[in-house]
């Protein structure tokens, strides 16, 4: 049976008579995401290879949908599980993403929603949890970050960015993204993070964001999620409104009790945050591109590269590895 049909049966079962089932454009992963329009209503059905691996308790999504939804963390509400079939239907919140929102007829009330995210987010990284269990056992430590450095390595500078790229520099790179691992890894400030905080994982439905994607959320620096949002690879902020939101992330911290840093220890640790994460999206796009042959990820390659420079500017500990990356910056203007 296609998977397709086994979500019209799950559909049935729950819902109504199932009239159309149409993919949905997902993200860089396995799961696969169809919208099931029925007699009554629609739902998201979603597809997922591993959810039939393991149980209720230890399988990511539903763990994390459950602690959202009870510290009231805005996401799709749950209407059925088969896992035998690695089918859940989710609430339909509709296909308006905050990327949408750029150039379109509501732009000017984007300062506005962007505050009421970053409230979101606060609220999402004051969730605290027992450290034997996920996501709070697991956390962006050296071992996590250095994967994304190295995925980067292998996929955009050994493969997308090869005729460019000195290979012979590898290894003096890898010592600086170890050193500027290290700068980030300071458990003592870690709160939770979503992990892929962006325009692409936040809808706006009845005119209130909706987080989605939550599956991968683990602990490490509040600047991280921060870093995804205000610098996102699928949008870019001015840099008054870029200025404004990190100040306002930092004071909605502090007024939660959720850091001790001060403003100027904040921003530090946004520009080498936003310079591994900006790297390790990149790393993602080059392997979609080259690897998994699907394009849809090429254009972001380009303004992602092009936020760096800046983290390099700002930030001594950076200039070294920027200045073994410099190739492709030139090759980027």
């Amino acid at each position: 049976m296609t998977i397709q049909k086994n979500i019209a049966a799950l559909f049935s079962t729950c819902c109504s008579k199932p009239l159309s089932i149409t993919k949905i454009q997902g993200d860089a992963s396995s799961r696969q995401y169809f919208r099931v329009i029925g007699t009554t209503g629609s739902s998201v059905a979603c597809y997922d290879p591993a959810l039939n691996t393991s149980s209720a308790e230890a399988y990511p999504f539903l763990v994390l949908h459950t602690l959202l939804s009870r510290h009231a963390i805005p996401v799709p509400a749950i209407m059925a599980i088969e896992a035998e079939k690695n089918i859940m239907l989710l609430e339909d919140c509709g296909d308006l993403l905050l990327q949408d929102l750029f150039n379109s007829s509501i732009q000017h009330t984007l300062p506005d929603r962007y505050r009421e995210i970053i409230d979101v987010l606060v609220q999402l990284q004051a969730i605290s949890g027992h450290n034997n269990q996920i996501p709070f056992s697991i956390s962006f430590d050296k071992e996590k970050l250095m994967f994304e450095f190295d995925f980067f390595i292998q996929y955009g500078l050994l493969n997308y960015f090869a005729p460019t790229f000195e290979e012979h520099l590898i290894g003096r790179l890898r010592y600086e993204f170890e050193t500027i691992a290290e700068i980030l890894v300071k458990p003592q400030h870690f709160v939770l993070n979503h992990r892929d905080f962006h325009s692409r994982n936040i809808l706006i439905h009845q005119n209130k964001p909706v987080i989605i994607d939550f599956q991968d959320a683990r602990m490490g620096l509040p600047q991280y999620d921060a870093v995804s949002l205000i610098k996102d690879s699928y949008v870019r902020l001015n840099p008054s409104l870029t200025d404004e939101l990190k100040a306002y992330h930092y004071h909605a911290l502090l007024g939660n009790g959720l850091t001790s840093m001060s403003f100027d220890e904040y921003l530090f640790y946004f520009d080498i945050a936003a310079f591994q994460r900006n790297i390790k999206a990149i790393g993602t796009f080059c392997y979609q591109t080259r690897i998994a042959k699907n394009n849809a990820f090429e254009h972001s390659i380009a303004p992602t590269l092009a936020y760096i420079p800046d983290y390099i500017e700002a930030r001594d500990e950076l200039k070294k590895a920027g200045k073994f990356l410099q190739t492709l910056f030139e090759g980027n203007d």
